[in-house]
């Protein structure tokens, strides 16, 4: 019988390195011979093909995750069709899946025994929970929080939304794709701070 695999959600704000440390592990699957498979959402606009990239440069091909996409079912066929199973699968932006997803990556590691590693944001620029966040931290066997620092020497907490003159934007839908030029990773008192500069601006724009 194959040994039991675990799901596992390592989750952090916007540049804490959470792709880097990802794809430093497919990199060391390939070097000790272990099969994997990387994954990701393909609400994740920014590239023009199935990569998965760091910004500090390294890449590796992935599948993409469509709204309609039942994992299970995916990965079942290979079972079904005699082809190997990974015992690593790696997904990116894992906030972005649906709660019914995340059952079929648990459900996956559960019948096949291998192992799901899910890295993504916790919360969206208003502090709120991504649907496949809430589901991960429910059902996941290990999470790990992937940490950075903020300009004031605190830990990151909040993806704050920016504007194009680096204020703080408290409104708006929850999912618009960008990268530094959008958001900007902060702990939660320079948040709060920032949130009370930007309505005081608003109410008293001589400020």
């Amino acid at each position: 019988m194959k040994d039991r695999g675990k799901l596992y959600f390592r989750y952090g704000t916007m540049g804490s390195a959470k792709t880097a440390l990802l794809l430093t592990n497919a990199y060391n699957f390939e070097e000790r011979g272990i099969a994997y498979q990387c994954y990701k959402p393909v609400i994740d606009t920014r590239e023009d093909k199935n990569v998965i990239r760091s910004r500090i440069g390294i890449e590796r091909e992935c599948k993409w995750i469509y709204p309609d996409t039942d994992l299970y079912e995916s990965i079942s066929d290979l079972h079904a069709t005699g082809s190997i199973i990974p015992e690593w699968i790696l997904v990116d932006e894992a906030q972005f899946l649906s709660s019914d997803q995340v059952d079929q990556l648990a459900r996956v590691v559960d019948t096949f025994g291998c192992n799901v590693m899910c890295y993504g944001l916790r919360t969206d620029f208003k502090t709120n929970l991504f649907e496949g966040s809430r589901r991960l931290f429910e059902v996941a066997d290990t999470i790990d929080e992937v940490k950075s620092t903020c300009s004031c020497g605190g830990k990151t907490i909040v993806n704050a939304r920016i504007d194009s003159k680096g204020r703080i934007i408290t409104e708006g839908e929850q999912v618009e794709i960008g990268g530094n030029d959008k958001y900007m990773a902060v702990c939660r008192r320079c948040f709060t701070n920032k949130k009370i500069e930007r309505m005081q601006r608003d109410v008293l724009p001589g400020l």
